[in-house]
């Protein structure tokens, strides 16, 4: 059972210290990344086909590096029609609010100077998602929808392969999101194939999409040589609760999150030590019946917790200063306190607003900065997936106008060259 704590107390320090600083060291595994990220990138096809087989225990061939339409086609006949259509209205709704994310270029003419910002997607992406024994949809959707929206002609899937194939489910999402294609691999060697191509496997512009600790180190260490959505760590959730919440609601949502890892962050923060008490009780009882019992215990047992503060501005306040991944306000009149908020990856309002259905339909993006990095990172959105050029277009009359400034200021920056590219202009008296 979990231990009620009092803010300002100090087992209240020690585990808010404890939260801080969880996650797991990549220390000790990136001199393998790094191995294999290179293996592949001197061996291609053959390094990626070896990896495959020592890590995944699958033996693919260059002609079975991808799955077939066919094969997709079976897939989708073996989904059951009740998943199908659940994944269809999902995919409806993500699309819907993706598209108000979509940005459109502009134009300002002013004085002979006329600029403006031009929005193009990106190329070709490359989408990340977890297998084996697991099936995870609903990230293929959340991470191919986006780029589709961006309008991102190419987009790779690459999912670890297993004895049994790759997962139904994963295979029909990404024909229903827009996948170009799915690619049987995963870990630091799928990562790298996608970051420096194989004589099978296109180089693609951005990496997204979550994986363990050594896919997201694969992906900070091919970072510059492509562009990655972040680094995802362990997840989290910090539902911020008043007297009237009902702590069966509360308990749910905490173990909902505490059974996908054991790093995973379980946070309650009440101003009702009533609340904190039936929080804790509930767990004990909801967890009991949970088929991911084991996991989830560990995750309450190194993270869960109860905090008791004295207002909910002293819960936002810690909130903010823990910037959870979800953050759920399970409080009378939740959307007042909103303009408190001003770290969280995603804020979940009111008691039927559980995070699992962001997680998979509700609309936004589940994608989220995890780690306190909601800090200063955004939820994945179109925005991802897009570049934004600067154009610059300058008539002779706006050159009259600018130069002088221009002048000034390179050669008080003591780059003379500079200076004279806009002075050689203005002493030709034309162009």
């Amino acid at each position: 059972m979990l231990e009620v704590l009092q803010d300002g107390s100090r087992a209240a320090a020690r585990q808010l210290e404890r939260l801080a600083a969880r996650g797991e060291s990549a220390a000790g595994i990136e001199p393998d990344v790094r191995k294999i990220i290179e293996a592949v990138r001197r061996g291609g096809d053959r390094a990626l086909i070896r990896l495959t087989a020592k890590y995944d225990g699958v033996r693919l061939t260059r002609r079975c590096l991808f799955v077939t339409e066919s094969e997709i086609d079976a897939a989708a006949r073996e989904v059951p029609a009740a998943t199908r259509r659940a994944l269809e209205r999902a995919h409806a709704r993500l699309v819907r609010f993706h598209r108000k994310q979509v940005e459109h270029g502009f134009e300002l003419r002013e004085d002979g100077v006329r600029t403006g910002m031009r929005i193009t997607p990106l190329a070709h992406v490359g989408v990340y998602v977890p297998g084996g024994t697991a099936a995870y949809p609903s990230s293929v959707l959340m991470n191919v929808v986006p780029a589709r929206v961006a309008g991102v002609d190419e987009i790779t899937v690459t999912t670890p392969p297993s004895t049994a194939g790759v997962r139904a489910e994963v295979l029909l999402a990404a024909r229903i999101a827009g996948a170009t294609r799915v690619l049987r691999a995963g870990g630091a060697q799928a990562v790298a194939a996608l970051a420096y191509g194989t004589e099978s496997v296109a180089r693609v512009d951005k990496i997204v999409g979550p994986g363990n600790v050594w896919v997201a180190t694969a992906k900070r260490l091919v970072f510059g040589t492509v562009d990655i959505d972040m680094i995802a760590g362990p997840s989290e959730v910090l539902v911020v609760a008043d007297a009237t919440a009902n702590p069966r609601f509360v308990a749910a949502d905490m173990l909902a999150q505490a059974e996908h890892d054991a790093q995973a962050a379980a946070i309650c923060i009440t101003t009702s030590r009533r609340t904190a008490a039936g929080v804790v009780r509930a767990l004990d009882q909801q967890l009991a019946e949970l088929g991911r019992r084991a996991v989830a215990k560990r995750s309450l047992q190194r993270y869960g917790t109860v905090l008791v503060v004295d207002s909910l501005a002293r819960a936002i306040e810690v909130a903010n200063e823990i910037a959870p991944e979800h953050l759920e306000l399970f409080v009378r009149g939740a959307r007042r306190l909103l303009p408190m908020v001003r770290n969280a990856g995603a804020v979940f309002l009111g008691q039927y607003t559980t995070e699992p259905l962001g997680d998979y339909a509700a609309g936004p993006n589940h994608v989220l900065p995890t780690g306190g990095s909601a800090r200063f990172s955004s939820p994945l959105g179109v925005y991802d997936f897009v570049k934004r050029t600067s154009i610059i277009e300058v008539t002779r009359r706006g050159f009259e106008r600018l130069a002088p400034t221009v002048e000034r200021l390179a050669r008080s920056e003591g780059l003379e060259g500079h200076a004279l590219a806009v002075a050689r202009r203005r002493a030709d008296g034309g162009f």
